[in-house]
């Protein structure tokens, strides 16, 4: 009888250790489909981007209680763009030679998306070697994020708690937690384009007001630059222009700006040279690959760029280049299409820029005409009236002394009338492209074309009779100590501006270069400046290079004339 009252004791035992191990399943169950829940309520409470994918590989990993875990993100090409790792120190992430690029086993998730478990993910055949400093890992699990029916990426788990595999239950909560996860991806790709958009219009305008306004094209590029930086969340930006045989960096903002400002790089060695040629935007994964990188810029860590052009591709006036340092995520499409639209902007300013120079330089044609048309009907007529009158008079004068006087004023006179037809000649004859003009011609030309080097153009003034006394062999050793000297005020003086004196005046030619920059250093290289003093030499004049007194420098180039 003892034994037989026994059994339905041990039967109610076993029924209630079995009914404990489904409460303890359901509980774990409830558990975690509380913690899933959490954990979507919290992938899905911000709307940073990069917030969120940290937020969904942490999910993930506690979710399962993985060790690792990362998110990769594919890019162009089928590759990792981005890859987010978590539950690595700071120490261990520094010793990992390089992230993954998307090839064997995380490679064959992106060609065959797809959820992949395994207890030892050594075995698999497409599994490769892991990168120097990388920790060992064994058990796996993989599931792809999909956003609007395309793959985004692919959650990465590794080294389950206790070294045991990954079950079934992992794969689905993981599922469920991806599923989530490509909505609030969608959802802040969302608010980052309208973000995107309210930025771009807001600098839209600023630089639309900026053309408008009539603002100095530099400064209207500089703010370009800066925006176009800002937007694209780029680490460096320039803006390069074509300059004989390379690509010259005018404006550079941002990391190594200091180096890359007034950089010049070989035309067939540039990611924005070759903007310049075919006129097309550019990207690349390395910029380092597709140029020659100077050796000063070693030190400048940068990776990912684009560059696009400023102006149609038959007519690019300039490039605009941005870039990431190394680490960073690299452009995408939304990035280039931000600059292209800059890169537009900027060229009107560019065109703007060039016809406001057409119309001042209209302007100016006209006020030569006009002031040609009054020299001509009332200076020379008043001067010739004046001559005649004297001429009668001296016949009329009986002292020698006065009449000597006279005769040299009309001579003085007959001069000047010869002098004022030639200015007159000159204001009304403007030289064409390749056509051979006078000699203050010459030096207006030359004046002129200072403005893109100097970013203002200089004060000139000439007197004299420049056309008419100043031998060519003298003339040509004068240009070229003008291109010099300005080209000094350009490379060092940091000036605002600039006067030039160009003087005829008994026998002698001066030439005067006058600056309000920085002055010249005491101790500063003289190489440039005893080639100026060279040519004086030559012809038998003298040269002087001196601070002046308001600040700034002045340089004096005087040479006789009766050795020309």
């Amino acid at each position: 009888m003892g034994e037989k009252s026994l059994l339905p004791s041990i039967r109610l035992d076993d029924l209630l250790a079995e009914l404990q191990g489904q409460l303890e399943a359901v509980l774990a169950t409830r558990d975690r489909v509380h913690a899933l829940l959490e954990a979507v309520v919290s992938v899905g409470s911000d709307l940073d981007l990069e917030t969120v994918l940290r937020r969904i590989t942490q999910a993930a990993t506690q979710l399962v209680e993985a060790r690792y875990g990362a998110l990769g993100v594919i890019g162009e090409g089928g590759t990792l763009e981005r890859f987010i790792p978590v539950g690595m120190t700071e120490e261990e992430i520094a010793r990992v030679d390089h992230w993954p690029h998307g090839k064997g086993l995380l490679g064959l998730l992106i060609k065959e998306p797809g959820t992949l478990r395994l207890a030892d993910l050594s075995e698999h055949s497409a599994s490769y070697g892991f990168p120097e400093g990388h920790p060992p890992m064994r058990s796996f699990l993989g599931v792809p994020i999909v956003v609007r029916e395309e793959v985004f990426g692919n959650l990465y788990l590794t080294e389950k708690a206790g070294g045991a595999a990954f079950e079934e239950e992992d794969e689905i909560v993981v599922g469920a937690l991806a599923t989530a996860a490509g909505v609030a991806i969608e959802n802040a790709r969302l608010y980052e384009e309208s973000r995107r958009r309210e930025n771009w219009l807001r600098v839209s305008a600023e630089v639309t007001s900026s053309l408008l306004s009539g603002d100095d094209p530099g400064e209207v590029l500089t703010v370009m630059a800066r925006r176009a930086m800002e937007l694209t969340d780029a680490d460096t930006v320039t803006v390069s222009f074509p300059l004989a045989e390379t690509m010259r960096i005018e404006i550079a903002e941002g990391l190594g700006a200091e180096h890359l400002r007034g950089c010049a790089v070989p035309m067939e060695d540039s990611l924005a040279a070759a903007v310049a040629r075919t006129g097309q935007s550019q990207t690349a994964l390395d910029v380092k690959e597709r140029m020659a990188y100077p050796a000063h810029l070693e030190q400048v860590p940068l990776r990912a760029a684009i560059a696009v052009p400023l102006g149609k591709p038959q007519a690019v006036h300039g490039v605009l280049s941005l870039a990431k340092q190394a680490g960073s995520p690299p452009f995408n499409e939304a990035d280039l299409r931000t600059a292209e639209a800059l890169g537009g902007q900027a060229a009107v300013a560019l065109e703007l820029a060039d016809a406001r120079r057409d119309a001042e330089r209209l302007g100016l044609l006209e006020d030569r005409d006009r002031i040609a048309k009054d020299l001509h009907d009332v200076v020379i007529q008043r001067l010739f009236a004046v001559a005649m009158t004297l001429m009668s008079t001296v016949e009329m004068v009986g002292n020698p002394t006065a009449t000597t006087r006279m005769q040299h004023a009309v001579d003085e006179l007959d001069q000047t009338i010869k002098e004022v037809r030639s200015t007159i000649f000159a204001l009304q004859s403007p030289p064409q492209a390749g056509q051979v003009c006078g000699l203050r011609g010459q030096v207006t030309e030359l004046v002129e074309a200072a403005r893109d080097q100097l970013g203002f153009i200089p004060g000139i003034r000439m007197e004299g009779p420049l056309d008419n006394t100043v031998p060519e062999e003298v003339a040509e050793q004068l240009r070229a100590v003008l291109r010099e000297a300005l080209a000094n005020v350009a490379r060092h003086a940091r000036a605002s501006r600039a006067q030039v004196l160009v003087e005829v005046r008994e026998g002698t030619l001066l030439l005067e270069v006058s600056d309000n920059g920085v002055g010249i250093p005491e101790d500063g290289r003289r190489s440039g400046l005893r080639n100026l003093a060279d040519r004086a030499a030559r012809l038998g004049g003298a040269f002087t290079a001196e601070r002046a007194e308001g600040g700034g420098s002045r340089l004096r180039w005087r040479v006789p004339l009766g050795r020309g």
